[in-house]
């Protein structure tokens, strides 16, 4: 007798089951998930360095984490905010992945971090709002707005901790919107919440999405992780206040209006998405939160850029939310209708193309930087060159960059950490942003009182000086050494055992050359014929009005070689390498005044 199973079907055909159309389904989802990951991911790494809006406060973060990481003190020069379990949790990404050493700069290390936050907050985001009864496609529009929205662009990358209490945040909603939730899930939800406010007192505003989530499922349950986060909260704010308790940042730039302009959709979509939201009742619990985040910008010394750190995966949720509750609302009043979608379609392609024309502004004004090392990388490698292992007074961006090169921490000193008995510094090292706190701090304003900028990188906000601190005053009578150096190069051209390129007249004309290249080219000139090909800048110099200290001689290069090799005292370069272009002779800095008396006559 023939054995019959009873999964048998028709031939040919594979055995259908009530679990196939879910699996699908899934598969879908996971499809989609994986392709906003993918695109929030992507477009981040491409606008990780991007210059600006630049956030004075983001360096002191970036200095912290490496100081906790590195088992080190650190002294901010103020403004910047205290969180220290911010701190920790940015220590830690960048302990566990080696990030520090696998980057080109301590601030693309840190960012890093917060690339990786702004994915995890994508998923999170996606999950939160299919608990809330969105569709795929409607979940998916919310993340593709917090994925690809220049503004979101450009702020996730800054190495602020309300990203990072953003992600906890959205981790407790998440878990207070699970289906069939435990007393576990309130635990976690709990913690998380206790942990978003450690990291910045602003997610407090998240409390009361999360209370009023709670007393819609279970108040008696809302009870317990009311008492479970006043206990760490009293904890942490008390006893532990020392070691765990946040401040928020100075107020100061960039302002909402910075960040708005670039995607000035945005802001239209969230004021309206936050306003209509309070009459869907799945949103008006975090309509009400986004209302007090957006409340807080009008109390002075908020900073924006925290607000807005916070508020940003708000508004996509409700945004996609309200969209999808206005056209269920249209579709049912109008299901007769043979037209009812016409109206829905042109309402979706206006919202489409307000988006897209807030985009095509956006994304030109972000600039992505191709070179990812930046004017305080070129400025700690100059350093490194010139001044290795001497004290250095630097600013927080400047910290961290050379701690990371390896310059020893006990020889870097902030102002914040500078008294009057502090060993002086023979260096100092501050961007644009930092020049104001030689005034702040008295006890660093004397060292600048003859100092001289020796190397400038980069332009505008990005601008980085490197100061040669203790140099003896100029004397008002002395003559002009520039005018001394234009003079001695005109009487070196004239020499017939001298030929110079186009390249290498054009500064000496302009008495930009060192006055002991100047001496020595004349006195080896006296033993064979020189060709100069040029004076090559040393980068960072010429924007500081440095000489040219550099000369590559072509021809007779052996002989050139062995004279410069066997110079002695002043006049003894610092190298002499042979390339392939020539001889390569390089003087260190600070020619002593005076080696060209003779033609300092007007």
């Amino acid at each position: 007798m023939a054995q019959h199973s009873r999964g048998t079907t028709v031939s040919g055909r594979a055995p259908a089951t009530l679990s196939e159309p879910v699996a699908a389904h899934r598969l879908l989802s996971l499809d989609i998930v994986l392709a906003l990951l993918a695109l929030a991911g992507g477009l981040r790494v491409l606008y990780l360095a991007t210059p600006a809006p630049v956030l004075p406060a983001e360096a002191a973060n970036v200095a912290h984490a490496y100081a906790l990481g590195h088992f080190t003190a650190f002294t901010d020069a103020g403004g910047a905010g205290v969180s220290p379990f911010g701190w920790w949790q940015l220590s830690a990404y960048t302990m566990l992945t080696d990030a520090f050493e696998r980057s080109a700069t301590a601030l693309v290390a840190v960012r890093e971090a917060m690339l990786v936050v702004a994915v995890i907050g994508a998923l999170l985001l996606w999950v939160l709002a299919r608990r809330l009864g969105l569709t795929r496609w409607a979940a998916a529009a919310a993340v593709v707005l917090l994925a690809a929205s220049p503004l979101a662009l450009g702020l996730q990358r800054l190495v602020v901790v309300e990203h990072l209490a953003a992600l906890w945040a959205l981790g407790a909603l998440v878990l207070l919107t699970r289906p069939g939730a435990r007393i576990r899930h309130d635990v976690l939800a709990a913690l998380c919440l206790l942990a978003a406010v450690l990291t910045s007192p602003l997610a407090l505003v998240f409390l009361p999405a999360a209370g009023w989530l709670l007393v819609r499922r279970a108040p008696v349950r809302a009870a317990l992780v009311a008492v479970l986060l006043n206990l760490g909260l009293g904890i942490a704010f008390g006893p532990a206040a020392g070691l765990l308790r946040p401040h928020l940042a100075a107020a100061g730039r960039p302002s909402v209006a910075d960040w708005v302009a670039l995607d000035p959709t945005w802001a239209v979509l969230s004021t309206v998405a936050l306003v209509a939201a309070l009459a869907v009742t799945s949103l008006r619990p975090f309509a009400v939160s986004g209302l007090l985040l957006v409340a807080t910008l009008l109390v002075p010394g908020v900073p924006d850029t925290a607000v807005l750190a916070l508020l940003l995966p708000v508004t996509p949720l409700l945004l996609a939310g309200v969209v999808q509750a206005v056209t269920r609302q249209r579709d049912a009043a109008h299901r007769w209708e043979a037209r009812r979608g016409t109206g829905t379609a042109l309402a979706a392609v206006v919202l489409v193309a307000m988006i897209a024309v807030g985009w095509g502004y956006g994304y030109p004004a972000l600039r992505p930087a191709a070179d990812r090392s930046g004017p305080l990388a070129e400025a700690r490698d100059w350093l490194r060159v010139n001044a290795s292992g001497s004290r250095v007074l630097v600013g927080d961006a400047a910290w961290a960059e050379l701690a990371k090169a390896g310059w020893p921490t006990g020889m870097l000193v902030t102002p914040a950490a500078c008294t009057a008995s502090c060993p002086p510094a023979e260096w100092a090292v501050f961007t644009a942003g930092e020049t104001g706190l030689r005034h702040r701090y008295p006890d660093i304003g004397a060292a600048f009182e003859t100092a001289g900028a020796t190397a400038v990188f980069g332009t505008g906000d990005h601008q980085v000086t490197v100061s040669r601190l203790g140099l003896p005053p100029t004397d008002p009578a002395a003559p002009s050494e520039a005018s001394a150096r234009a003079h001695a190069g005109e009487a070196l051209q004239a020499s017939a055992r001298i030929t110079f390129t186009p390249d290498a007249a054009g500064p000496l004309r302009a008495g930009r050359v060192d006055p002991r290249l100047i001496a020595t080219i004349a006195a080896l000139a006296a033993l064979q014929p020189v060709r100069v090909a040029a004076f090559p800048e040393v980068p960072g110099e010429d924007p500081a009005g440095q000489p040219r200290r550099r000369v590559l001689l072509t021809g007779g290069e052996d002989g050139a070689a062995a004279f410069y090799t066997g110079q002695r005292d002043l006049f003894r370069p610092s190298s002499v390498v042979r390339t392939g272009g020539g001889v390569l002779v390089t003087y260190p800095l600070f020619a002593p005044p005076g080696l060209l008396v003779p033609f300092s006559s007007p």
